[in-house]
């Protein structure tokens, strides 16, 4: 039977409208319908994959932006336009005088450019357009979430290449810039259709198992929620409970977390009790009081509270999480919400409609997406920096006077410095957690209390690259690691020369020089086979470089003979030591110490201080353990 798809489309529109007149006037609803019936005409010859007619996509994408995000009428007007341009002959300086700067301005943003030659790919320049317009104006993104949505809602009637591809920029893009706004439902949504597209076999099995996991607890999660309930009306709190099981791609993510298959997986489910705020009480003081309630009748896991009230995510979410035991034994999630933050995660950076409260969010992110936006890089690079920013789940940390530190997960001290100001991170030497002393590279954990101690002399490496998460971090360490002079020579991995040692060149096909020693056995067997190659150089110390040696030292033990000469490495010759071993065998002590010098030269004065100590016998610079 052929569909009626005239009435489908009228009705479908309709709902739309009627979903924008509780917050609009007459004449934006009318300018609502305009947009409509333009965009109807300009589509009127072009059909979906599924065969239906195309119009049904603005349609759907509108409805998204005016019921899902609860978008203002320019916002859904540019829905209904979002592809006018890209997808017909209408131009944007038509939609510009029949509809303003506005609506312009954001299907402007959501159309992809079409040039001739693209800087990284189409995709990418698409992206970094979209990031740039957040400088001006956030809805535009938001516009281009409610189309994303559509499209994987749809996406079974695609090919599986393209089924891939849009479900991969969808977890690795769209998901996460869903996240970073607050928009849990839409990120929640946008990862698990991704997860459903990318991995159909897991995907479907993790339907299967949650399915029959909800069918076998059933019953006693239902008395778990209904006791919650019961308690929470006999103390006079008007309350919803309700047991959500997590979604298929959250459990997965867990699995591999954790390493644990689906039957030995914590907390696969949760109970959430949504609760009313009378006038005049705090949504924190209500939550307190249900938990104390709860409290009083369920037992309470040690350490099992999480109070995302006093100290959200980054992304906004707010609520009061806690572990009570069930009667059947089992320790259960509880979340504990008001109606508000209910309604905030859904709609994130959009809950309030002041123009304060907006500004904050583009505030928030406008500094850091200029930077990825603009900044030099493949496509590739573009795309880890945006996931990297945008998409984690974030930790909770605290500066010594109690100031929260919102952090990405494995993030570690240097990334705290660097979030504190460039000049502390560059210059970290050490860190404390919880009063306890740590590397600058120590991971952080939730709740962690962090100081960061500093020093002039101290500037970051390359091996700081290894550890830093945050795109902050990393852009500072790699723009002062750019801004060093370039090493003009790199040194023999086997022989390890140092400044003023003897040394030769020897220029590779690409014309890089290597430095050897010149009694280096690498060198000699160069010389032999590759002798035009040699070059004569000189290589002179800088200030700024640091290389790694090794001394041994045969001396008589004694008392103090230790002291002596740390006393002579560390307080006469200044040097900071990276390790110092002893081996002590009938009276004979072997000392081997590590540490950082300049040049050869450095090695020489030192080995000579050293061989003055009292019981002394030999002191020999030997083969280096690190390069």
């Amino acid at each position: 039977m052929e569909k009626d798809y005239d009435n489908i489309i009228r009705v479908r529109a309709d709902e739309v409208i009627n979903a924008m007149a509780a917050r609009s006037s007459a004449e934006d609803i009318e300018r609502l319908r305009r947009a409509f019936d333009y965009a109807r005409e300009a589509h009127a010859s072009q059909k979906r994959k599924t065969g239906e007619p195309y119009i049904l996509h603005p349609i759907a994408v509108a409805r998204i932006a005016a019921t899902e995000l609860d978008l203002d009428v320019n916002s859904v007007i540019a829905a209904f336009l979002h592809d006018v341009v890209e997808d017909t002959d209408r131009s944007l300086e038509d939609i510009r005088r029949r509809f303003g700067d506005d609506v312009a301005f954001l299907v402007n943003v959501v159309t992809k450019q079409k040039k001739e030659r693209y800087t990284n790919s189409k995709q990418v320049d698409n992206f970094r357009q979209m990031l740039d317009s957040v400088q001006y104006d956030i809805r535009a993104i938001l516009v281009k979430l409610a189309d994303r949505l559509h499209n994987m809602r749809t996406l079974s009637s695609m090919k599986p290449d393209k089924q891939m591809k849009i479900a991969g920029e969808t977890d690795y893009f769209y998901a996460p810039l869903a996240n970073r706004l607050g928009l849990y439902a839409v990120k929640t949504e946008l990862e698990n259709l991704s997860f459903r597209f990318r991995c159909p076999h897991e995907y479907d099995e993790l339907v299967r198992l949650i399915a029959n996991d909800e069918r076998a607890q059933h019953d006693r999660l239902a008395m778990f929620a209904e006791k919650i309930k019961q308690v929470l009306d006999d103390a006079g709190f008007s309350t919803r409970v309700y047991v959500e099981y997590r979604p298929p791609y959250s459990i997965w993510r867990k699995m591999h977390k954790y390493g644990d298959d689906f039957n030995h997986l914590k907390y696969r489910h949760f109970t959430d009790i949504v609760y009313k705020t009378p006038e005049g009480t705090s949504e924190k003081d209500m939550a307190l009081r249900i938990y104390s309630v709860l409290t009083d009748v369920f037992k309470e896991k040690p350490g099992g509270i999480i109070n995302y009230i006093d100290s959200p995510k980054e992304n906004g979410y707010q609520s009061f999480h806690v572990k009570l035991l069930a009667d059947f034994g089992r320790w259960q999630e509880v979340h504990i919400s008001s109606e508000r933050m209910v309604r905030d995660s859904r709609i994130g950076c959009m809950a309030q409609r002041s123009e304060d409260n907006i500004a904050r969010w583009i505030d928030k992110f406008r500094g850091v997406l200029r930077d990825i936006a603009e900044d030099a890089g493949d496509g590739k690079d573009f795309i880890e920096r945006v996931a990297t920013s945008f998409y984690n789940d974030d930790i909770m940390t605290f500066t010594r006077n109690g100031r929260p530190v919102v952090m990405p997960q494995h993030a570690t001290v240097l990334d705290f410095a660097y979030e504190l100001g460039d000049e502390i991170g560059e210059h970290a030497k050490y860190g404390r957690l919880n009063n306890f002393l740590a590397s600058i590279k120590a991971p952080l954990r939730r709740g962690d209390v962090v100081e960061v101690f500093t020093d002039p002399e101290c500037h970051p490496s390359p091996d700081w690259l290894d550890v830093v998460v945050t795109y902050k971090a990393r852009k500072a360490i790699t723009e002062y690691l750019a801004a060093r002079p370039c090493q003009l020579y790199c040194r023999c991995p086997e022989c390890r020369p140092i400044p003023e040692e003897e040394v030769i060149g020897f220029r590779d096909p690409d014309g890089r020089i290597t430095l050897h020693k010149r009694d280096c056995k690498t060198a000699i067997r160069l010389a032999t086979q590759h002798g035009d190659d040699i070059l004569s150089v000189d290589f002179e110390p800088d200030h700024d470089t640091l290389y790694p040696v090794t001394i041994a030292i045969t001396a008589i033990d004694r008392y103090h003979l230790f002291i002596d000469i740390v006393e002579c490495i560390t307080n006469t010759l200044r040097l900071t030591m990276n390790s110092f071993n002893t081996h002590t065998v009938d009276s004979i002590v072997t000392i081997t110490i590590n540490f950082s010098v300049h040049s050869a030269r450095e090695v020489e004065t030192i080995i000579h201080h050293v061989e003055k100590i009292d019981g002394v016998d030999e002191v020999k610079r030997i083969a280096d353990s690190n390069p």
